[in-house]
This record gives structure tokens, C-alpha cells and sequence, in this order.
């Protein structure tokens, strides 16, 4: 969670009044949180955190900075709204349908959190700052307790399980991002930026050895583009996570 100037840890934007602040300067006509959070949104996948600011996102609005404080109180609190938003995108399945599997249900879920860390790069680094309690994180979090409830396990590992399977795709959906952001700064398409970089590892004495000793489970992982090795390893990996709360709910 993040902290204030003293030291002391922040709240959150949810845990506050909604309603605009006053005394700040004339109000916008125009404006409001949902409108605010739509271009933070934006420009966050456009520039990036580093970039973002009070000062900058008022010129994209084209109102003052000032305006802004009538609907928050600081920048972390639209970083915070803006978290929020992008877990809005997310499709979940419905919990309580009694036809489905639990098993495609948490596969769909993770497929789902991890094109949004791949599709939104800055997400990743906020989720740890922030107590990510706005409604569509909470909602994405309850159809998620309420899936794999239902895998059957004991109420003490229910969320174990859920750490296990979010925790693994967030490490894989930030990793995945990174690698996609880096291979779009130099210009090259992903495949062409992993070719670039594996061959030197190949080639150069210190690295050459560990090379050759992944060769043999590179190659039985199959070639292919890059985000086909990277769906493979993803799949097979979830696989893994998935018969192993099986087999501990089979434990009883």
C-alpha cells in the first residue's frame, strides 16, 4: 500500500465521499470522476506511469490542474481509479451456473487477468500500491473465491489456491508485457526482437552452455511465433495449478 508524506499508509479513493470538492477554484462544466478516469486510462496506455501527471492530464482534458482537485485528492487517487477501471474490462463467467466447470471457469479467468496485464503494461507495478478495492476489482475477486470454491478443497485452502493461480498469472501477464513493451521500443516485432536476443546467449561462451542445456525442452515445447510458445507455457503451466488443487481437494 502506498504511503502518505508522513510516513503513515493512504487510505483509498473508495473509503472516501464521492462528491466533488469545493474551494478549489470554479468547478468544470463538463467533467467528472467516470470522464477523468476514461482519458487517465488512456494515457497510462499510451505513455506510460513515468509520464503521467496532474499537469499532464489536465492538458489532455483542456481544462486546469486545479480542476481537477474537485474530483480527487491526488494523482495516486486517479492511479487508483484507474486500476480500477481496467479490471471493468474483464468478462467474467457466472459462478452460480451450475452447468459450468469450475476448471474452464478458472482457466477463462486467468486468460482474462492476463490479456489485461499484457494490454494495460502500467497495471502490474499498481497492484501492490494500492488496496484495490473498487467494485470491479472486489467483483472480479468474489466470482473468482466463488469459482474455485467449488473445486471442492477445504475452507482453509480456498485462498491458497487463489493466490497460487492469480499470483502465477500476474508474474506471467507482467513478464509478458515487459518483454512485448521492450520488443515495440526497438521498433521490432516481438518475434524478430526474441531471435535478435537468444542468438548472442547462444553464441557467447558464458552463456553457451545453459543454452544448449535448455535446447532439448525448447525444442520439445515446439517452435512457433512468440505468443505460441507463450501460450503453450501459460496453458501447460495453469494445467499444473489446476490438478494440483484437484489432487489436494481429493486429499479432503
Amino acid at each position: 500500500m502506498a504511503r502518505t508524506g508522513d510516513g503513515s499508509a493512504r487510505g483509498s479513493v473508495w473509503l472516501e465521499p464521492r462528491t466533488p470538492r469545493g474551494g478549489r477554484g470554479g468547478q468544470p462544466s463538463g467533467l467528472d470522476r467516470e470522464r477523468i478516469t476514461a482519458v487517465s486510462v488512456r494515457l497510462l496506455d499510451a505513455e506510460g506511469m513515468a509520464r503521467f501527471s496532474m499537469r499532464r492530464l489536465a492538458a489532455e482534458l483542456n481544462v486546469t490542474a486545479m480542476s481537477l482537485y474537485w474530483y480527487v485528492d491526488t494523482k495516486d487517487d486517479l492511479l487508483e481509479l484507474a486500476l480500477d477501471a481496467a479490471h471493468g474490462e474483464l468478462r467474467l463467467p457466472d459462478p452460480e451456473d451450475e452447468g459450468a466447470d469450475w476448471q474452464d471457469q478458472l482457466r477463462a479467468l486467468a486468460g482474462e487477468y492476463r490479456a489485461l496485464l499484457v494490454r494495460h503494461a502500467w497495471l502490474s507495478p499498481l497492484a501492490g500500491r494500492h488496496l484495490n478495492i473498487g467494485p470491479n476489482a472486489l467483483e472480479f475477486s468474489r466470482v473468482v473465491q466463488r469459482v474455485v470454491r467449488r473445486a471442492g478443497l477445504p475452507a482453509h485452502g480456498v485462498t491458497g489456491a487463489i493466490s497460487a493461480v492469480l499470483r502465477f498469472v500476474y508474474g506471467y501477464g507482467t513478464v509478458e508485457a515487459h518483454f512485448l513493451a521492450r520488443a515495440a521500443d526497438t521498433g521490432l516485432t516481438a518475434d524478430e526482437y526474441y531471435r535478435q536476443t537468444m542468438s548472442p546467449v547462444a553464441e557467447d561462451p558464458g552463456t553457451a552452455e545453459a543454452s544448449r542445456e535448455s535446447r532439448e525442452p525448447m525444442a520439445a515445447r515446439g517452435g512457433g511465433a512468440v505468443d505460441e510458445m507463450m501460450d503453450r507455457d501459460f496453458g501447460f503451466a495453469l494445467d499444473l495449478l489446476i490438478a494440483g488443487i484437484e489432487a489436494m481437494a481429493a486429499r479432503g
